[in-house]
């Protein structure tokens, strides 16, 4: 990928590590926000605790983050996400679209709360946000 060093018409390709223990939802997401957005997957976790190592070594910018998976969940591993790389941006997706699962995600210090099944758009524009 070439980027414009002058600014005018620079790519900023997201790096993005998928963390979902549902192989299907990993498989769709590999394949489609490459194709919809200037986006690189970087790497797949199927738990929190891999989630957590692969965020650490790969460093990607965001992190799309299931919610509910073994080993270690995705509050959990989001928490350590934010505590080591404050500025990586963890994106929620869930099933579950209750108040009390968005409060306990944002004070895991998830940045974007999506439920699963959303429009691609949206899912694309909380990966392209650099956040505040």
């Amino acid at each position: 990928m070439a980027h414009d060093k002058t600014g005018v018409g620079e790519l900023i390709r997201r790096r993005v590590l998928i963390a979902d223990d549902n192989p299907q939802v990993r498989q769709e997401l590999r394949t489609l926000l490459p194709l919809v957005g200037d986006i690189e997957i970087v790497g797949e976790a199927a738990d929190g605790q891999e989630a957590l190592r692969l965020a650490q070594a790969l460093q990607p910018e965001v992190v799309l983050m299931d919610l509910e998976m073994p080993v270690l969940d995705g509050y959990e591993a989001a928490r350590q996400i934010k505590a080591s790389s404050p500025a990586c941006r963890v994106v929620a997706l869930t099933v579950h679209g209750y108040e009390a699962a968005r409060q306990k995600a944002s004070q895991s210090g998830v940045d974007v709360f999506l439920m699963k099944g959303g429009s691609v758009e949206s899912l694309v524009q909380a990966i392209s946000d650099r956040g505040t």
